[in-house]
């Protein structure tokens, strides 16, 4: 067997994951104030936020090109190639993943699989890198496919947003109406639900409430099981840092990393957006 692995750039990844020549990675282009960026080539996260903050409207982002993924693939295949898994970005903040099905079986020669991920970022990249391991590690392409779907079912990410806004008008906040008019004494915690839609999951009064919730639940989800914890922030790293050492205190265990929303999910939670995701170590 010899595997490829396809994601998008919503996937946050680091460098010695990015790099690895079995990952072939989709640009989704971010637009700002009418011109079209590619984060990581002529776009970091930290511009990101700078040029959205002096930006008069909400960036928009688009999906992944269908033609790039199928270059991918023929190049995958001229490549000698003979598995696919391709994971992208949430089925229920993206229609790309329902447009690329019926591609599986236009290369006769590759056994192409595309699961929904039903996530983004962090976790999201967390299962590329893993994918990556247990092929390295010999593993049979049914047993890789069953640990990503343990994977997959046992996912999870809250989050606290500064302003609901990005999500209401980017369309990705499935019942966020409902609380638009009562927005400034609540402070929603979110979720990404079972069909990887992002919903409001409790509202609570402040945000120093909300964080200790946010611990809170976490800690429900992961405590049966073995469970990675990683802290995810949309150019908020003070309060990134806060919540490590909370969860510290809390005994959290194991390493918990800090990573960055990007300019694609970073374009729909807004700056100061904070989240705790979580993925079962399989």
């Amino acid at each position: 067997m010899k595997l490829a692995v396809i994601t998008d750039s919503s996937a946050y990844l680091n460098n010695k994951v990015a790099e690895n020549e079995h990952l072939f990675v989709l640009d989704i282009p971010v637009s700002i104030d009418g011109i079209e960026y590619i984060e990581g080539k002529n776009l970091s996260a930290s511009e990101f936020y700078q040029k959205m903050a002096a930006s008069s409207e909400l960036p928009k982002t688009s999906q992944p090109s269908i033609a790039s993924l199928v270059n991918t693939l023929s190049l995958v295949e001229g490549q000698g190639y003979t598995h696919v898994i391709g994971l992208f970005l949430s089925s229920g903040i993206s229609g790309f993943y329902q447009n690329i099905q019926y591609l599986k079986d236009e290369f006769p020669s590759l056994e192409i699989i595309f699961p929904d991920s039903k996530i983004t970022s962090a976790p999201l990249g967390m299962m590329v890198e893993h994918i990556l391991n247990w092929t390295k590690q010999g593993l049979l392409f049914e047993q890789i496919l069953n640990n990503l779907e343990v994977q997959i079912k046992g996912i999870g990410a809250f989050i606290m947003v500064d302003d609901l806004n990005h999500l209401v008008k980017g369309g990705r906040l499935s019942n966020g109406a409902a609380i638009l008019g009562n927005l400034l004494s609540i402070k929603p915690i979110l979720y990404f639900n079972d069909e990887g839609v992002i919903e409001v999951y409790e509202k609570i009064r402040t945000e120093k409430k909300a964080t200790k919730r946010l611990i809170e639940i976490v800690k429900e989800q992961t405590a049966q099981g073995n469970y990675q914890v990683m802290i995810i922030h949309g150019n908020a790293r003070e309060k990134a840092e806060l919540l490590h050492k909370l969860l510290v205190e809390e005994r959290v265990t194991g390493e918990i990393p800090i990573a960055t929303f990007g300019s694609v999910i970073g374009t729909h939670l807004g700056a100061g957006s904070i989240a705790l995701a979580y993925i079962p170590i399989v």
